[in-house]
């Protein structure tokens, strides 16, 4: 009887810019081949993953306890983003 693979081929469909990057990272001799780049990409999203994770377990959980138990304070997204904004444009100023 035959090994099975450990791999097993798929088909997918990429836009044309993600397959232009795809292939010149072949080409740029990083990769052997495009199946290793999308495995590349995979493993960096499983550890993105992990790490949001792990952050949500540990300090977004301890945020959340502090902003229930009013030892922190809470910022409406839409003020958040406008101190951004204009914390972005006095360092333009600045410059």
């Amino acid at each position: 009887m035959p090994a099975k693979r450990a791999s097993k081929p798929i088909t997918i469909t990429l836009p044309a810019a993600m397959a232009r990057k795809v292939k010149a990272r072949v080409a740029s001799g990083a990769y052997e081949s495009a199946s290793e780049v999308i495995r590349e990409g995979l493993r960096a999203l499983d550890a993105q993953e992990a790490a949001l994770e792990q952050w949500l377990k540990t300090e977004g959980a301890a945020r959340l306890r502090d902003l229930k138990a009013g030892k922190a304070k809470f910022v409406p997204l839409d003020a958040a983003f406008d101190a951004v904004i204009a914390k972005i444009g006095k360092r333009g100023r600045r410059a």
